[in-house]
């Protein structure tokens, strides 16, 4: 709780010192399949096989639904192997030269994994830079035990406007594994609405993870 409240004060302070940058048209990275400001609905549907050298191999998946600052999730495989979950938020933005998003996000999770999720999703753009961070906390209403708190954060560039590519790290019990945090790589590519990536954590090790991304919005 103190990470996402300490996240909520850095980008709203970012927000005010950059409200009077110049004007920019920054790429924002994140889940949103529409920019705040747009109005009409639009919508993301991304798919993440994985595979666990000494884990098991699993595919999650997200669904996401925007219309203006309304952010709308549904995940599948997310939290937990075969966990369901689904979460609303509502998206604070500002910034030009340096722009910057803040979703909080309150949802819940059944299946293997019965819990109120509070979260929150972020993100900073500047220039060919940026940064990405979501968090939750699962609170596992059945075992305790199972409570925990997930991060995924990424360091972007764009060298080019179709190619993405940076550092990911993650803390996550979707698969098994004896690292409680990961870390590596990735690379992004956006053709019109599709995007297909790769995040490599743990390269090269016993307990490495490779992540693919498939994602199109519509």
């Amino acid at each position: 709780m103190r990470t996402i409240l300490a996240a909520a004060f850095v980008l709203a302070s970012l927000g005010a010192a950059t409200a009077l940058a110049d004007d920019a048209d920054a790429a924002m990275p994140g889940r949103r399949a529409a920019p705040p400001s747009k109005e009409p609905w639009e919508f993301a549907l991304t798919a993440y096989p994985t595979q666990a050298r000494n884990g098991d191999n699993t595919t999650s998946a997200i669904a996401a639904a925007d219309r203006g600052p309304l952010h709308l999730e549904a995940r599948y495989g997310y939290e937990m192997k075969d966990s369901r979950s689904a979460f609303a938020g509502w998206t604070f933005s500002g910034g030009e030269a340096l722009a910057w998003e803040f979703t909080p996000l309150v949802g819940g999770g059944w299946g293997p994994v019965r819990s109120f999720i509070p979260g929150f999703e972020a993100s900073l753009a500047w220039g060919k830079l940026d940064a990405y961070v979501e968090a939750e906390f699962v609170r596992d209403r059945g075992e305790k035990t199972d409570s925990y708190n997930y991060a995924w954060s990424e360091l972007g560039y764009r060298p080019l406007e179709w190619l993405r590519v940076g550092a990911v790290g993650q803390r996550t019990r979707a698969y098994g594994g004896d690292r409680e945090f990961q870390r590596g790589p990735f690379v992004q590519v956006t053709v019109g609405p599709a995007t297909i990536g790769g995040f490599w954590f743990n390269p090269g090790s016993n307990d490495q993870v490779f992540v693919g991304s498939i994602g199109v919005t519509f």
